[in-house]
């Protein structure tokens, strides 16, 4: 991954270095704040909307108030997109709640700190084409999944308990019940029929996972978002992850065993041809 060389932090675009991020800022003491990851195509933000939509939801359950409108933020991205040349690519935006002496209350006068690079990222077309391996996992995490926080450290222990096991990805359960993976959402696929946890509190609502439901629908392949447990995991003819980064992602192995024949199977392949073309539309 290139590192950018501009960075857009509170009402600047700073070249990288000339950034400094205050001890004193409560993302840093307490997770205190959201954060959205954007993706590029072909020089332009994907699916920007439904990235804003929830980027100003997440704001509003944290009582974090924007420090600028849409349009104005929109303007930035694009910017910044711009120069650090990016054609692929993502976009990190973070903004917490302010500079504070650490003190758990809100601050009465902080201003919200907003942060946003653009950076080059390739699309992981090796491993869409090949598929991943995933383990489960016990979900330890908050019961405000679907807000984006800052507080991803049971995600991140969670990644690293995969990568440790050999793995490429965990998929998180709660008593059995599967609700998504450490950066992704998850689906199955049992005898044509795709399945995956409704958006409710215990999953992020995933902008990508938004979109391949709505391909799978125009495609006429049906889809059920309801729980679904451990047992129906393992007997899935096909399994996926969607992300922004991952896209539409195969899982081929859970826990050491195959899934479905072991290779990625003819639904997550129409879903990932259907993806490329919205892409290429948009």
């Amino acid at each position: 991954m290139t590192q950018a060389s501009y960075i857009w932090y509170q009402n600047e675009l700073l070249p990288r270095q000339a950034v400094q991020i205050s001890p004193d800022d409560r993302g840093y003491y307490f997770g205190d704040g959201l954060y959205e990851v954007f993706r590029v195509y072909h020089g332009v933000v994907f699916e920007a909307a439904g990235h804003f939509d929830r980027l100003e939801r997440t704001a509003k359950a944290l009582r974090i108030p924007l420090p600028f409108s849409r349009s104005v933020m929109e303007e930035k991205l694009q910017e910044l997109i711009r120069l650090n040349d990016v054609q692929t690519g993502n976009i990190y935006l973070q903004i917490t709640r302010g500079i504070a002496a650490r003190s758990h209350p809100f601050p009465a006068y902080a201003e919200p700190v907003l942060m946003a690079y653009a950076y080059p990222y390739e699309r992981p077309l090796e491993a869409m084409r090949h598929g991943i391996s995933a383990v489960t996992g016990e979900d330890i995490r908050w019961l405000r999944c679907d807000l984006k926080t800052l507080n991803l450290l049971p995600n991140v222990m969670a990644k690293q308990e995969a990568l440790d096991r050999g793995a490429d990805e965990v998929i998180l359960h709660r008593s059995g019940t599967v609700t998504e993976c450490s950066a992704s959402n998850v689906m199955i696929v049992k005898n044509g029929i795709l399945r995956t946890h409704p958006a409710n509190h215990l999953i992020l609502h995933g902008i990508t996972r938004y979109v391949v439901l709505g391909l799978a629908r125009e495609l006429g392949i049906p889809v059920i978002e309801e729980p679904f447990t451990l047992e129906a995991l393992g007997q899935a003819d096909e399994a996926f992850v969607t992300g922004t980064t991952v896209e539409i992602t195969p899982i081929i192995r859970i826990d050491d065993r195959p899934v479905g024949n072991g290779a990625p199977g003819p639904i997550v392949q129409q879903l990932q041809t259907a993806f490329d073309t919205a892409i290429s539309s948009r």
